[in-house]
């Protein structure tokens, strides 16, 4: 069976269409690479793609996207709801088929050096690739942000791993790592009080008491004039997407605050769909053997 790896990619650009379909087109021009998914926010000012291939094409797409995120993005100017540090601002690579961790490791570390020599911007290795455990969690390598890395780099123990020791102001700093899949989950709450978000996503992850593989933040819709709880799920088996739902839910309610509508933001793997219908449906036996389309693709 041949080798399979997945990338997903987060850019700094969610609202020029036309800066963004040049920065997806490098994934489409690599052979032995298919895209699967792409999808932007206005509001977090931010494009979150999702693409799959053989070893060889996925660190060329990877690399030619931060590339041209880099031509094309001056973070400079740049301003969204999501924490951010660079045009490129992470780079994860996911083990799928005949592939280790291990094999994304070194994946990750080959793409680090090349983005940090040849596009001069600095690089940090993040969680199963980290080089030292303080930057194995992406929340703690970007904090600070953009803005505040010029400083951050300066201290010795936040030098890069790769790439020159100094922020570069236009195109910032990335992070590329190696991990497990995970689930981007957002909850919409029917209310512009941004307050409101950050409390209940300060409760329902994980640093702040809540559920142990969830991390979560308040984010302003500006555009619909609510807010969002916005979750990645970074263990959807241990953690699952009904648990976070629920609990976003039920802290809502403390605050008089209602939920309206939820999202997955790109790919989600079937099991965790499938795990939250057997909850909501109250399923006995049920089984992903049951799901046509799994049994069609097998």
């Amino acid at each position: 069976m041949a080798k399979i790896v997945e990338c997903v990619p987060n850019f700094s650009e969610g609202r020029d269409k036309e800066k963004i379909e040049k920065i997806v087109d490098e994934v489409r021009k690599v052979k032995g690479v298919k895209l699967l998914d792409y999808s932007s926010d206005a509001d977090h000012n931010r494009t979150v793609v999702t693409f799959v291939g053989d070893v060889e094409g996925v660190i060329e797409a990877a690399f030619n996207m931060t590339k041209k995120a880099c031509e094309l993005i001056d973070m400079r100017t740049h301003t969204g709801g999501h924490p951010r540090m660079g045009a490129m601002d992470v780079i994860p690579f996911i083990p799928v088929r005949e592939v280790t961790m291990g094999d994304c490791i070194e994946i990750a570390r080959a793409v680090g050096k090349r983005i940090g020599e040849e596009l001069n911007v600095p690089v940090y290795l993040y969680e199963e690739a980290a080089t030292r455990p303080e930057r194995k969690n992406l929340a703690d390598v970007r904090k600070g942000q953009y803005e505040g890395f010029f400083e951050k780099i300066k201290n010795p123990d936040w030098a890069p791993d790769f790439g020159p020791s100094e922020m570069n102001e236009k195109s910032g700093c990335t992070a590329v790592g190696a991990r497990v899949p995970l689930v981007a989950f957002n909850v919409n709450l029917n209310t512009p009080n941004i307050d409101i978000a950050d409390k209940i996503a300060k409760t329902v992850r994980f640093i702040g008491g809540g559920l142990r593989f969830v991390k979560a933040m308040g984010v302003k819709l500006e555009d619909r004039n609510i807010t969002q709880v916005s979750m990645n799920l970074v263990n959807y088996e241990k953690t699952a997407i009904y648990r976070a739902f629920e609990m976003v839910k039920m802290e809502a309610r403390r605050y008089g605050v209602e939920v309206v509508g939820s999202e997955i933001v790109g790919l989600v793997p079937m099991k965790a769909l499938v795990d939250s219908l057997e909850y909501y449906l109250q399923l006995e036996n049920f089984s992903i053997d049951q799901v046509l389309e799994h049994r069609i693709a097998e």
